[in-house]
């Protein structure tokens, strides 16, 4: 691991606050480990309270002057960053596959899809627009502005560790606001890397701080009880979103929460079917299926239901397991042992309920968190893998006879993140895609997130959006200024 070792002793370890590194206040450290073998990475600072007042303090410090600089500067300060990233597109990708596991090619994807962030709200920046119009009455005159939010809180998670920050920092930092980012327990490295390359593009100290913590509510409470932060913006579980609204009622936080999904995957009976195997082998097994975008549910026409299940066993039978880094790799760890024994949870409870496993099915031997590629056809629909985030390679299939039927067992659930119809249809496309309970529709497409487009869920998916010319306006107020003529 001689150059994996040049590469960690690059990355800063520290806490990143003032926009340099520290130690954490009382001294303490956390391991990081490769889920592909179980070995420690590195040791990095573990934050505690005191060291989030200290993050929120230098936020404070320095938002009035950041808020007060010019678009245009900020624009550049994230138009470099993204050209840094890019720039040093293999060490981000082959950090994220060390310290998450996904296979190295999935890893570039996701550095070119995380850095888009910053390059697209540095054209952003400049356009946060306002409005002047006279009053209906005719006694004066209405000018609309926008002001930034303030300090803001990011808590990103452990599967996409350079896109879930981005996609928070880009449009803060292009709104005016300060930000302090706690990412998750499991992937620390990427974002501190990130945090440096923000402070080489220029980007003054104190207005991003990075908090890596074995403790995320000790590090979280303070800072949402503290009446000088403005917005929490989070990515993770429905569970822990819930925690989050409720505790950012007592300061009347403004949030953004990218939750929980169970996405279906709906084929029909016109679908172009080596179409549709090739989206969801996509939508499916991006990023090991550990994405709240994953198909989670194969909601597929019976007429076609065989032809599609052996078309896919077929794929998903042939993919190679392993270590991110090796190559040919497509399917690497997942992310912990314990996330390994749930996804083997779900499976062993589907087969139970009456489902037939086509291929793979279970954990693989040998060192680090893998488990196997997986197809299970003939699924009851009151199994547990039907209704619970899967986040793991396994593809669930169950049928359908009405296009009546694959709506409603399409929205038979709580979640409303992502859902993907299949058919040739543009009349049946657009109606379906109507009725689905969903916040992002793929039409006869496997993969939907894009940089320029809103990206969030309804129902307990979460609340407010990501990307797009609407990503800005979360960590935007608006202010009314009565003019009298």
């Amino acid at each position: 691991m001689n150059n994996f070792d040049e590469l960690l002793a690059a990355v800063p370890t520290g806490l990143w606050i003032g926009g340099r590194q520290s130690d954490a206040a009382e001294g303490g450290v956390f391991d990081v480990h490769n889920p592909a073998t179980g070995e420690v990475l590195a040791s990095v600072a573990d934050a505690t309270g005191a060291d989030a007042l200290r993050a929120l303090d230098s936020a404070c410090r320095v938002q009035g002057e950041w808020a007060a600089t010019a678009p245009r500067v900020r624009a550049e300060i994230l138009r470099t960053a993204w050209q840094l990233v890019t720039d040093r597109a293999e060490d981000f990708a082959l950090l994220m596959t060390l310290e998450m596991g996904k296979a190295l090619a999935e890893s570039r994807g996701e550095v070119a899809y995380g850095s888009e962030f910053l390059r697209w709200f540095s054209e952003e920046a400049p356009r946060i627009q306002g409005r002047y119009t006279t009053a209906p009455s005719g006694n004066g005159r209405i000018l609309v502005t926008k002001a930034p939010v303030g300090p803001c809180l990011a808590i990103t998670p452990w599967n996409f560790p350079l896109a879930m920050g981005t996609r928070k920092i880009g449009p803060a930092l292009a709104a005016g606001c300060t930000m302090i980012v706690k990412p998750a327990e499991a992937t620390p490295l990427t974002m501190l890397l990130l945090a440096q390359v923000f402070a080489d593009a220029g980007l003054p100290e104190g207005v991003l701080s990075v908090l890596t913590t074995s403790d995320a509510a000790g590090v979280s409470g303070p800072l949402m009880a503290d009446p000088r932060l403005r917005k929490v913006t989070f990515t993770g579980s429905t569970r822990v979103g819930k925690v989050l609204i409720e505790q950012s009622a007592q300061q009347v936080l403004r949030t953004s929460m990218e939750l929980g999904g169970n996405a279906p995957f709906v084929v029909f009976d016109d679908a172009d079917l080596d179409a549709a195997v090739d989206g969801a082998m996509a939508a499916k097994m991006r990023n090991g299926g550990e994405a709240c975008t994953a198909a989670n549910r194969l909601i597929v026409a019976n007429s076609v239901r065989e032809d599609f299940t052996a078309k896919l066993t077929e794929r998903i039978a042939a993919m190679v397991v392993g270590p991110g880094w090796e190559d040919g790799t497509q399917i690497g760890p997942l992310i912990t042992e314990k996330q390994r024994d749930s996804v083997a949870e779900l499976v062993d409870d589907a087969v139970a309920s009456g489902a037939r496993v086509r291929t793979g099915g279970g954990p693989v031997d040998g060192p680090g968190w893998f488990y196997q590629p997986t197809v299970l056809d003939n699924v009851a629909t009151d199994s547990r893998i039907v209704a619970e985030e899967i986040f793991g390679p396994v593809a669930a299939i169950t049928g359908f006879d009405t296009e009546d039927e694959a709506i409603d067992a399409a929205n038979a659930t709580e979640y409303g993140l992502a859902a993907y119809i299949y058919t040739q249809s543009l009349d049946r496309s657009l109606r379906v895609a109507d009725a689905l309970e969903s916040g992002l529709v793929g039409i006869n497409c496997g993969v939907i997130s894009d940089p320029a487009a809103p990206f969030g869920g309804v129902k307990q998916s979460g609340l407010g959006r990501e990307g797009g010319t609407e990503g800005i306006e979360e960590y935007l107020e608006t202010k009314y200024i009565a003019l009298e003529s």
